[in-house]
């Protein structure tokens, strides 16, 4: 499946199976995607600002440069994602799986 550049914004996505799913630069911002399926998933630019994604499986997506600034991430499965050069600025990461994330330019890690 194909969304790119698509405006998913405030989409209730809750657990939907999107697995390998290319959602490159699509807008997710306030999008329901809590306990969505998101393996290998291409979210490279993807905008996931206000996103909620509490218990989503993300293990192993491209979210390279994505805007994850304000997204709920609590419990979220990121082992072995990459987070190079997203935005986390006041994301929640409680509980998140972090296992073998690349985070090499990520931003505003610390200041949430």
């Amino acid at each position: 499946m194909k969304a790119i550049n698509a405006d998913l914004s405030c989409a209730d996505l809750s657990y939907a199976n999107l697995s390998g799913t290319n959602l490159s630069g699509t807008n997710l911002s306030g999008a329901n995607l809590s306990g969505a399926n998101l393996i290998n998933a291409n979210l490279r630019g993807a905008n996931l600002r206000g996103a909620n994604l509490i218990n989503a499986d993300l293990s192993g997506a491209n979210l390279r440069g994505a805007n994850l600034s304000g997204a709920n991430l609590i419990n979220a499965n990121l082992r072995g994602a990459d987070l190079s050069g997203a935005d986390l600025s006041g994301a929640a990461l409680s509980y998140a799986n972090l296992s073998g994330t690349k985070l090499s330019g990520a931003e505003n890690l610390l200041n949430r």
